[in-house]
Parts: structure tokens; C-alpha cells; sequence
């Protein structure tokens, strides 16, 4: 895999040693900046287009929610992981509702940040279901609008499986397909809503009625 350039943003100086310290572990990730706060890493990314953002939420002078925001109508595709140490449900949502592809608890074991930071830049990371049910609750429900050229059935049987929490590989077995089949009918479904990553999906499949709150009880 090629390098992926990465940014760290918080404001602690032992968590962004940390931080910086799990990311060596792999060669594939580079570290290319160190910011303290929400407007140096709107600044930093303008200068120099990271891959990565890990993006403290609790920040002086600009939160990283705010940072998120600003930094993805500008750069929709810079990828940025929320580091928390809560895992309360609303800063969750209110991060992806800015347009961050995930988050991370600074708690988890460094294997599991690794792991999680490839998927994210795979596009293969999942919402969990705790989540999906809350951006469920949380959308406003609009008029129904299919898209441009329809899905075909398969590319429904995908959607459902990335509203669903599913994995790739969990979505490849159930459908006794290959993984890569599913990326491609991904990279299809993606282009045909005009949406840019799994969690835009799997809020289009809530909000036009695709999977419902029963699927997460």
C-alpha cells in the first residue's frame, strides 16, 4: 500500500505524542503535520492536502466538529476520523453529519486503530448499529428520490448490506460473491446516488426507507 500522509490535530500534547507514537507502528501511514487546534489544521490542509485527518472533537479556538465542517465543503475528499475519549452517541453523529468518515476512542488498542484507519481509507469501514439507528432518528424524512439510472436488484442487495453494518467480506458471503465484485457494485452505487463514502450511503438508505429502525432493535 502506498504512504498515506496524515495529519494529527489536538491539543494535548501527550495525546498527540501518543497518537503519533501508534501511527509509527505501520510504514504505511506518514505523519506529515502536528496542529493544536481546529483553524491550523484548516490552514495546514489547504497548504499541503493530507489523505488522513485525525481530528481531536474538544479544541480551543476552533472545535474539531467546526474544523470537519469547514475543511470537507472545501476538500470533500481528505478523510477525517474523529479521536475521542467519549463515545457518546450525539458527538458522534454530530461529527459524521459534518462529514467525517468515522471515529476513534483514544482508548482502543493500537492494533485496532491501525486496523480501522485502513479500512477508512479503504472505504470499507462500518457504521456500528447503535449509530445507524441514531442517524436514523435524527433525518428528516424527505420525499422520495429515486436516482438517475436505477439500482439494479444486486446494487440494492449491496445497499442494504452497507445500511446493515455489514463488512465487505460479510456482504460478499451473503450474496455468495466475491469481495471485489462488491467493491466494484460499491464504486457503482456511490457514482449513481452522488454520494461519496458508506456513511452517506447508509443515510440515503434511512432517509429514502431502504432499511428501518426495526433492522437495529
Amino acid at each position: 500500500m502506498s504512504h498515506i500522509r496524515v495529519l494529527v490535530v489536538d491539543d494535548h500534547v501527550h495525546a498527540r505524542e501518543a497518537i503519533c507514537d501508534i501511527l509509527s507502528m505501520d510504514a504505511s501511514l506518514e505523519v506529515i503535520g502536528v496542529v493544536t487546534d481546529g483553524q491550523q489544521a484548516i490552514d495546514f490542509t489547504e497548504q499541503w492536502l493530507p489523505d488522513l485527518i485525525l481530528m481531536d472533537i474538544q479544541m480551543p479556538i476552533m472545535n474539531g466538529l467546526e474544523a470537519t465542517k469547514r475543511i470537507k465543503l472545501m476538500f470533500p475528499y481528505v478523510k477525517i476520523v474523529m479521536i475521542t475519549v467519549s463515545d457518546d452517541v450525539f458527538h458522534l453523529l454530530e461529527a459524521l453529519k459534518c462529514g467525517a468518515q468515522g471515529y476513534l476512542l483514544k482508548n482502543l488498542e493500537p492494533s485496532m486503530w491501525l486496523e480501522y484507519l485502513h479500512s477508512i481509507v479503504t472505504e470499507e469501514a462500518t457504521l456500528s448499529r447503535e449509530v445507524a439507528y441514531q442517524i436514523l432518528k435524527d433525518v428528516t424524512l424527505t420525499e422520495k428520490k429515486e436516482p438517475d439510472v436505477p439500482l439494479t436488484i444486486r446494487e440494492k442487495d449491496i445497499l442494504y448490506g452497507v445500511a446493515a453494518g455489514w463488512t465487505n467480506k460479510e456482504i460478499a458471503q451473503k450474496y455468495n460473491i466475491s469481495e471485489y465484485t462488491v467493491k466494484n457494485h460499491l464504486k457503482n452505487i456511490l457514482q449513481k446516488l452522488q454520494v461519496q463514502n458508506r456513511v452517506q450511503l447508509t443515510r440515503y438508505a434511512l432517509e429514502q426507507g431502504l432499511i428501518s429502525d426495526t433492522h437495529y432493535s
